[in-house]
């Protein structure tokens, strides 16, 4: 499968890989933040099975798939590690790679997650079997679509693969998320599809919190959002580029057993 990237900004330095959301591709996903990304590192944009340039296959939509792309894409271009910002699906395959290929991760930033069905508002994938392709024609997904894809006709295929994906999330357990090596940042919106809750559950998993050492800062962050739903998170550039620099940047937390 040949899987579309792109490469903006800086040649130095560690790389941010980014993946976008469902039904999404590199511009409905980071439009806005990319080219702010882009001023201060080497970012990679990749578009996933199915989704925008990249043309689809005879297989499921699984975020292990998704994942397993991303490390071979790393493979072809040579990069033994970089920093990864999902968002949505793309962040499920960003912590996908943080857990179970490790190796090849610097630090995460998470946008939209959930790391179980629990992190999700009750009912909000009720009828969701009921998704027909024409529902969401005109939206900016499917307009993106029909500009990017090798073969525009196949949105209908691509949505029912996706519902088959929506019914089968990856699920990680606590011990999982404690496990997690790479300094992570968690972002959500405060009207977002994942609780807020959860986020804060997965963020004290990680460590995150004002006990223990106060002398450094700590390997995991969280950020929660005003005033954006799950749709809007990518058009807070503004808030989220300087704030993954920050991040990104940042030196490992006193004492951190973390390999930067």
């Amino acid at each position: 499968m040949d899987i579309h990237h792109e490469e903006h900004g800086l040649a130095e330095g560690r790389p941010a890989v980014l993946i976008h959301g469902a039904l999404s591709g590199i511009g409905t996903s980071f439009g806005a933040v990319l080219p702010q990304l882009a001023k201060t590192r080497r970012v990679i944009a990749v578009e996933l099975q199915g989704h925008g340039h990249t043309p689809d296959i005879d297989r499921p939509l699984t975020v292990e798939h998704f994942a397993a792309d991303v490390v071979e894409l790393l493979d072809r271009l040579g990069l033994d590690r970089v920093d990864v910002f999902g968002w949505s699906m793309g962040a499920a395959v960003a912590l996908r790679l943080g857990t179970d290929h490790a190796e090849r991760v610097g630090r995460l930033v998470l946008a939209s997650v959930s790391f179980d069905d629990d992190g999700l508002h009750p009912g909000l994938l009720d009828g969701i079997q009921d998704l027909q392709p024409e529902h969401l024609h005109g939206s900016e997904f499917h307009e993106e679509y029909l500009r990017t894809a090798p073969d525009p006709a196949g949105w209908a295929g691509l949505v029912t693969k996706m519902k088959v994906l929506d019914a089968n999330l990856p699920q990680w357990t606590p011990e999982q998320i404690r496990a997690l090596v790479a300094p992570t940042m968690i972002v959500v919106g405060d009207a977002d599809i994942i609780r807020p809750e959860h986020a804060v559950a997965m963020f004290r998993l990680l460590g995150g919190g004002v006990a223990g050492d106060l002398t450094g800062l700590p390997a995991c962050r969280l950020a929660i959002l005003p005033g954006t739903t799950h749709t809007t998170i990518p058009q807070r550039a503004e808030w989220l580029a300087p704030m993954i620099d920050e991040f990104l940047d940042a030196e490992p937390a006193t004492g951190a057993s973390v390999s930067n």
